[in-house]
């Protein structure tokens, strides 16, 4: 296990820069998850950190080495691709040794490695089989049990689940979650499923357009978001956002474009009129005689929960309750935002206020 640092890591394509001076420090044994849309440069950065791409500047360690023309065969890494990558004419077992026998292993500790790794993933009963013979779940922990018998100081997984049916990526998730735990190896993990990066991470870094917008605690990112940016990517279904002005005579609050008075818990001084854009999560509307007058547009029963899309003079929200509300499109509701959990973002740069 090692930790790894990346300092002010630029890379760019000819003219065009796409990693614009990133930072992360990763502690020995966390598990970090790096998420952004498409294109945000995450899986550029993997690449780099794997040495599969040049850096064009800055510095990446694993431990307290620089690595940055370190080839990667000898950065002690073990990569899990999106497409599994294994041999079709070699079994379940000697996919699993193969980099061990490039290595020089001996016969036997091959066999030890792939041993215990088979029951750490419970492929045993399918050592003799061919990746034809697997599901795609079945596959993708053959994936992981070759980056398991190298025993590698940092494991690098790119968007591993995104092949997989939904039931089966839930599953998977737990997996991996798991033997990390057993394991604690340093881990980096690339997806653009940010419920991934939520339910697995130690630390999300959350990237846009080459840059690191915020990193910290997946809980820190939902209830304290940098920005609006942050706020809309964390959470689903996403956070809404309403454009307003601020109020500050008596009671705080944002009056939106149509005249409704959504409630703050306080508002910064010397800010009347502000413009702002107010950001109030789908769990934490409620439905109240006072509130806001919504018009339903579209009601998504789920079983456990009830999920509403309605519209705001000419914005629509989503509400999520957990109780069952028998209401139809084309009616009219009211909404009241929880004063307490409501997010203010400046109107021009987007930032938390």
């Amino acid at each position: 296990m090692s930790s790894v640092h990346i300092r002010d890591v630029r890379k760019s394509f000819g003219g065009f820069e796409v990693l614009h001076g990133v930072t992360i420090p990763i502690e020995d044994g966390q598990f970090v998850v790096l998420v952004g849309p498409s294109g945000c440069g995450k899986s550029t950065l993997l690449r780099m950190l794997a040495g599969l791409e040049n850096i064009t500047s800055g510095t990446i360690s694993i431990g307290e080495r620089v690595v940055n023309n370190v080839q990667p065969k000898e950065r002690d890494i073990a990569m899990v691709f999106q497409n599994y990558a294994l041999y079709p004419h070699m079994t379940v077992a000697d996919n699993m040794g193969f980099s061990l026998k490039l290595r020089g292993a001996r016969s036997d500790e091959i066999k030890k490695g792939v041993k215990r790794a088979a029951e750490i993933l419970a492929l045993t009963p399918l050592l003799d089989r061919y990746p034809r013979q697997l599901s795609g779940g079945q596959r993708q922990r053959v994936a992981m049990g070759r980056a398991i018998v190298r025993d590698p100081q940092v494991f690098l997984f790119d968007e591993p689940l995104s092949n997989l049916d939904a039931k089966l990526r839930v599953a998977m998730r737990t997996e991996i979650k798991e033997l990390h735990q057993r394991l604690k190896t340093t881990t980096v993990y690339v997806t653009h499923d940010q419920i991934e990066a939520m339910t697995m991470a130690d630390k999300i870094v959350v990237m846009h357009d080459g840059i690191v917008e915020q990193m910290g605690a997946p809980l820190e990112l939902y209830d304290k978001p940098a920005n609006q940016f942050v706020a809309g990517f964390i959470g689903s279904p996403a956070m809404n956002f309403l454009n307003g002005h601020l109020r500050s005579n008596g009671q705080a609050y944002v009056e939106t474009d149509n005249g409704s008075k959504l409630p703050l818990a306080s508002a910064p001084t010397a800010s009347e009129g502000r413009p702002v854009v107010y950001g109030v999560r789908p769990e934490h509307l409620e439905l109240a005689s006072d509130g806001i007058e919504a018009e339903v547009v579209v009601v998504e029963p789920t079983g456990s929960e009830t999920q509403i899309v309605a519209r705001i003079g000419t914005q629509d929200i989503i509400a999520v309750f957990r109780d069952r509300h028998d209401v139809s499109p084309g009616e009219k509701i009211r909404l009241r935002p929880r004063a307490s959990a409501a997010h203010l973002f400046d109107k021009e740069n987007g930032r938390r206020i």
